[in-house]
């Protein structure tokens, strides 16, 4: 699984919207997927994607709000998943909606 977690590919993302609450216990996977989107290596693969951080005081729920380049949203509970959860979603989304990718699959 450490392979694909190096692997975080944004180029049909538009926008993405991490929230959470420091001080709440269930917030270790939802940071952890902010350092993974908000890497180098996944930056590099889309210049143009926003990666937006919003830390709260309101004992809140963790949440990851992303938007695509064709407007679909997923906004996934960081409190219920697993950072590889979250981010075999993202991916999963990410590959259905790229044309190079489906190419790829085909051959």
């Amino acid at each position: 699984m450490a392979a694909s977690r190096g692997a975080v590919v944004l180029k049909t993302v538009k926008k993405i919207i991490v929230q959470f609450c420091p001080f709440e216990s269930n917030v270790r996977s939802t940071r952890e997927f902010l350092i993974m989107v908000g890497s180098e290596k996944a930056r590099v693969t889309n210049m143009n994607c926003e990666v937006i951080t919003e830390v709260k005081h309101d004992r809140s729920e963790p949440t990851i709000d992303i938007t695509f380049l064709d407007g679909e949203r997923l906004v996934m509970k960081g409190s219920k998943l697993t950072t590889q959860e979250m981010l075999s979603a993202l991916q999963n989304r990410c590959s259905a909606k790229d044309p190079q990718a489906k190419a790829g699959d085909k051959k």
